[in-house]
């Protein structure tokens, strides 16, 4: 039996189709077929049922999947034991690091099908244009977003918490609700810096901020921390990888969150985006 046969079986039972299949493989479509009906003889089953109009596995073709999966995945590690590295994934991130992230990619290079995660530091824009040209295999946005040229999913939830100078008045205190909180002193950052975070913040707010948002986000903590009554909001996990000694974060009450979502091209594989998704997933 040879591992090619079997990546060709798992490619069209997750394409369920024979020509999005070979097109994926990069090889003609008479050769998967080919390599289909050898693993069924070898095997002695049918793994799936076809017809003119339809793929789909039988139950001994969903039993076979699982045990296919699980030996490339272990022909996988052998390769990268033995010096070859692993398939590289490229994943545009913000500039911070977080504990999530570093557990997603802990997840990613020890899972089903072994990769190589490679950090890239893009603005939300640029991440997203990445995606849809096939610079980027994957892209990590907070905030909601609307759009029909890439597959958004939402991937795990995170609260907003208050970003207040250590002089703010509110700084000691155990939490703080946005009524409380003076209106003028409220900084944003620019939308063009990150459009779906930016929206999430507006949508969270009880009056709509009366300074114009300039700038990035950046600036916008240096500005609060040189401001005793200014302050700004920010996703927890984002505000513990920007630690500074002149900033504190408040949790607000009642809770405010933001949902973190993956992004992917709309041409990756669904195995492929839910590996991904349950990666970066609480």
């Amino acid at each position: 039996m040879e591992l090619r046969a079997l990546q060709y079986f798992v490619t069209v039972a997750e394409e369920l189709h024979f020509g999005r299949a070979a097109q994926r493989l990069g090889i003609v479509q008479p050769a998967v077929s080919q390599q289909i009906a050898r693993l069924e003889r070898e095997l002695g089953v049918r793994l799936l049922d076809r017809t003119s109009r339809r793929v789909r596995l039988t139950p001994a073709g969903e039993r076979v999947l699982a045990a296919a999966r699980k030996t490339l995945a272990a022909a996988a590690r052998v390769r990268v034991v033995a010096g070859e590295p692993a398939a590289v994934l490229r994943i545009g991130v913000a500039s911070c690091v977080t504990g999530r992230l570093d557990r997603a990619v802990s997840r990613l290079g020890d899972g089903e099908r072994p990769a190589e995660p490679k950090l890239v530091d893009l603005p939300v824009s640029a991440r997203l244009d990445a995606v849809r040209t096939g610079e980027l295999d994957l892209a990590l946005v907070r905030g909601a977003l609307t759009s029909t040229t890439v597959r958004m999913v939402r991937a795990w939830s995170e609260p907003l918490h208050a970003v207040l100078a250590r002089e703010h008045p509110a700084a000691r205190k155990p939490s703080v609700g946005l009524h409380d909180l003076d209106p003028y002193g409220l900084r944003l950052p620019a939308r063009d810096s990150d459009p779906p975070m930016h929206d999430a913040i507006l949508a969270a707010l009880p009056v709509s901020p009366l300074r114009p948002p300039a700038g990035d986000m950046l600036g916008v903590l240096f500005e609060v921390g040189r401001d005793p009554e200014g302050w700004t909001l920010m996703p927890a996990e984002q505000l513990d990888g920007s630690r500074s000694e002149r900033l504190v974060g408040i949790p607000l009450d009642p809770p405010v969150t933001v949902d973190g979502h993956v992004v992917t091209s709309l041409a990756t594989p669904k195995p492929c985006v839910a590996s991904y998704v349950a990666a970066f997933a609480d």
